[in-house]
Order: C-alpha cells, then sequence, then structure tokens
C-alpha cells in the first residue's frame, strides 16, 4: 500500500499525518510507502513548521527529517490513495486528477483524511498554521483518528 497525504504547503497537516503514519505502521510491523505533500510548492524544500515538528515530538512523532514538496502528476499512480486534509485539497485533487486521466492512465483514490474516523465528528483537519498552540493538538488528534481509522480499514481489507 502506498498513501500519499496532502495540504496546502505541506508543512502542518500532510507531514504531521505522515509521521503518524509512519509510527503507527512501523508498530504494525506493515511495510507501506508513506509520503506527504502539498498543494503549491511555496514551501518547497522546507522543514515543518517547528510548532508541528514540538507538538508531534511530545506524542512521540519524528517530522524533523521530513521536507515539503508539491504533489505532481506523477503521484496519481505512484500512490494508491491519495488522502487531502480539507475539502479545498481534495477538490484540487480531483481537478489534478481529471487532467492526469485525460492524459493517460492514472491510479489513486482520492478522499479526505477524516473519511476513514467518522466518529471524530469532523469533516477536514483544520489548518492550525495561523492559530495557537492548541490547533496542533487538535490536528494531532484528528490525524491519529484518521490514520488509525485508514491503517485499520485497509489493513483487514488487504
Amino acid at each position: 500500500m502506498r498513501l500519499l497525504f496532502v495540504c496546502t504547503g505541506n508543512i502542518c497537516r500532510s507531514p504531521t499525518a505522515e509521521g503518524v503514519a509512519r509510527a503507527r505502521l512501523d508498530a504494525l510491523g506493515l511495510d507501506w510507502a508513506v509520503d506527504s505533500a502539498g498543494t503549491g510548492d511555496w514551501h518547497a524544500g522546507e522543514a515543518p513548521d517547528a510548532r508541528a515538528v514540538e507538538a508531534a515530538a511530545a506524542r512521540g512523532y519524528a517530522l524533523d527529517a521530513l521536507r515539503a514538496r508539491a504533489v505532481t502528476v506523477e503521484d496519481f499512480s505512484r500512490f494508491d490513495r491519495l488522502l487531502a486534509m480539507d475539502a479545498g485539497h481534495e477538490r484540487f485533487l480531483r481537478r489534478m486528477a481529471q487532467k492526469t486521466r485525460m492524459g493517460g492512465p492514472a491510479g489513486g483514490a482520492i478522499s479526505r483524511l477524516l473519511d476513514w474516523a467518522p466518529a471524530s465528528g469532523a469533516a477536514d483537519v483544520p489548518d492550525p498554521y495561523y492559530g495557537s498552540a492548541g490547533g496542533f493538538e487538535r490536528v494531532l488528534d484528528l490525524v491519529e483518528a484518521g490514520v488509525d481509522g485508514l491503517i485499520g480499514s485497509l489493513h483487514t481489507r488487504g
């Protein structure tokens, strides 16, 4: 299984999801490929936001080695699942996939991460960038629920 988590700049939500997924998959002994990307390349090559790194580290997740990048057309064939953090990211991915499919084969199924965590009561992982440190904790809570639901569902299918 190959998973790609997508947010806006790939410095807060999607690298958090990547870090959580890597830790959860390692704990389960699953050899799945995991990556993250942004809908834009504003932060390409940058490390995740220091607040995201700090909040994740407090829960045992390592994000400091990750670097931001933008989602590419090739990602639709490289990944089985593309997981959007919010409705805007999902729309972006669906538009990009439509263009990709017109030009050739495309794979990756698109969904929102929280589609896999209906009990969370949320549809979107909110952007914590302009908020307080508490926003990064909320992101972690939602991402953990989404990642756990995703892995649980996909692992039992395979």
